[in-house]
């Protein structure tokens, strides 16, 4: 059975309670009984290895076993995702997350239909951030992804010009993702349109920020696929699965 994953702040000291939402999910959901395994992180690659002791109303008594911090994957995987249609957005998030992208950037592209405005901006933020750490969790990921707040064209601008390599899927490119020379460390870049694309404009702005447009493949896919496709593509070619 896979060892479930809890996230805490506190990870110090050779006894441990794992309290509050993840307390209760642990003992009322999960239902965990004294001599399980359970790893705590912080999310940040701190891991506390732990054996239940004493499962209380709401929480886990934990003793912990050992204790390790996880290097940080590299290259560093960023997907710029153009905000789609719906509940899309969490359902990009989620499968991204689980494939292994380190940075999630909203972006309110031209030609997306969507538009995160005020309070409505909030919440949808809340709703990606909140499905990445739960998949997070669920893949026993010990660095969580970071979802950003969203992000302007000219932000993104500045995200490809300061990468290592800067990605754009294209349906029209002439060079395919799979034949793209990598880097082995900074950050990898990648901008995936909303469901009508990457306007004209925007293209020509993330080229003159050292952006290459590349084709995913032969078939069109949908905006809340097209990350995690383009994530499996380049996370095997690096090393990293």
């Amino acid at each position: 059975m896979t060892v479930p994953v809890f996230l805490s702040d506190v990870l110090d000291g050779p006894e441990l309670v794992l309290g509050g939402a993840e307390g209760r999910h642990a003992a009322a959901v999960r239902r965990l009984r004294a001599g399980e395994r359970v790893d705590l992180t912080d999310g940040a690659g701190a891991v506390a290895e732990c054996v239940v002791r004493e499962v209380l109303k709401d929480a886990l008594r934990l003793d912990v076993t050992s204790r390790y911090e996880m290097a940080a994957p590299q290259p560093r995987l960023v997907v710029v995702q153009g905000l789609p249609k719906g509940d899309r957005g969490e359902l990009a998030v989620e499968m991204m997350t689980e494939a292994g992208v380190d940075v999630i950037v909203p972006w309110a592209a031209s030609r997306s239909i969507t538009q995160w405005k005020g309070e409505r901006a909030a919440k949808a933020l809340g709703r990606w951030r909140s499905t990445a750490r739960e998949a997070g969790k669920q893949a026993r990921r010990f660095h969580l992804p970071e979802v950003t707040e969203p992000a302007s064209t000219a932000r993104v601008e500045q995200l490809l010009a300061g990468a290592a390599l800067g990605l754009v899927l294209h349906e029209e490119a002439a060079e395919p993702l799979s034949g793209v020379e990598l880097p082995a460390g900074g950050d990898i870049v990648v901008v995936v349109g909303p469901e009508g694309g990457v306007g004209d404009e925007e293209l020509g702005r993330f080229r003159a920020a050292k952006a290459v447009p590349v084709l995913l493949g032969p078939t069109v896919l949908r905006t809340s696929t097209a990350g995690v496709a383009a994530a499996a593509v380049l996370l095997a070619r690096t090393g990293r699965w």
